[in-house]
């Protein structure tokens, strides 16, 4: 009997630092997902003119990290799915902040080169820059018309041209973007015909345009052949236990079953991002 309880007492103390060695390590995970969380909202969405509290987003998604998991496992009862289902609640906030970064950035690249030939229309029929700039802003759409309003207004309240610039390129880090920064700070130091500079800029940044344009319909059939062949094993395995679940149960049911998937979903996700790379050309 004195065993037995001696065992049962280690046991149950390995239990208890089992439980609270797991609690700390899901308190640190939390603690670094509302740091990230935090950081992500007051830079990357600020820049994009979006504020929200970053407390609710931190709530929501531990609201979600407790919710997907176990609605996974109800209809699962797969640990593997589960644990899928826990990784990517906590990649996707995170992932979607900088998707909408990507956007936006996107979309002021589009915007830039309509802007800089209006800036240079103005300018050419004599008004100054800021003038021309302020023209500019109110026939464009966010978010280039945000950011210049922006830097408009740091004039007003005192700030140098040069750092309000700086600043704009800060929030928009884009290699044609920092060609036309780089262009008006030396035009506003040695001087020289801006309206021209910014024409020639424009019509530079058009032609890389249409360029990146005639890479992404070359390299489409590509992105579409990796995503394909990433969702066939998937379809595969969905087709072999409609028609087989019996034989393809043990995969969903076992320990090496759970192993297996671990390692196709991994190899899966590994070849997608490859070919991704691949196809994916910067010019």
């Amino acid at each position: 009997m004195n065993t037995l309880g001696l065992i049962l007492a280690i046991a149950l103390v390995a239990a208890f630092m089992a439980i609270w060695i797991a609690m700390q390590g899901v308190r640190v995970v939390l603690q670094r997902q509302r740091s990230e969380l935090e950081t992500s909202t007051r830079t990357t969405l600020a820049d994009m003119f979006i504020f929200l509290d970053p407390a609710k987003i931190f709530y929501y998604n531990v609201v979600a990290l407790v919710l997907l998991p176990t609605l996974v496992w109800v209809f699962t009862g797969n640990p593997v799915f589960v644990t899928f289902a826990a990784v990517a609640t906590l990649v996707l906030p995170k992932y979607y902040i900088k998707s909408l970064s990507t956007r936006r950035l996107k979309q002021f690249e589009e915007q830039l080169p309509d802007a800089l030939l209006m800036v240079s229309g103005a300018m050419r029929a004599g008004a100054s820059l800021n003038v021309a700039l302020e023209s500019m802003i109110k026939e464009q759409k966010p978010p280039l018309s945000q950011e210049f309003e922006l830097m408009l207004r740091e004039q007003r309240l005192g700030v140098d041209f040069d750092t309000a610039l700086v600043n704009m390129e800060k929030r928009n880090p884009l290699q044609d973007f920092s060609l036309v920064i780089s262009g008006l700070r030396i035009s506003r130091e040695v001087g020289g015909n801006l309206a021209e500079m910014l024409e020639s800029l424009s019509n530079t940044l058009r032609e890389k345009a249409t360029m990146e344009g005639k890479i992404r319909s070359l390299t489409a059939q590509g992105k579409m052949q990796g995503l394909i062949m990433s969702c066939l094993p998937l379809l595969m395995m969905a087709a072999l236990n409609w028609i087989e679940p019996k034989a393809m149960g043990t995969m969903f049911t076992t320990l090496f079953g759970w192993a297996t998937l671990t390692v196709i979903l991994v190899m899966i996700t590994i070849g997608y991002l490859v070919i991704r790379k691949i196809t994916t050309i910067d010019v």
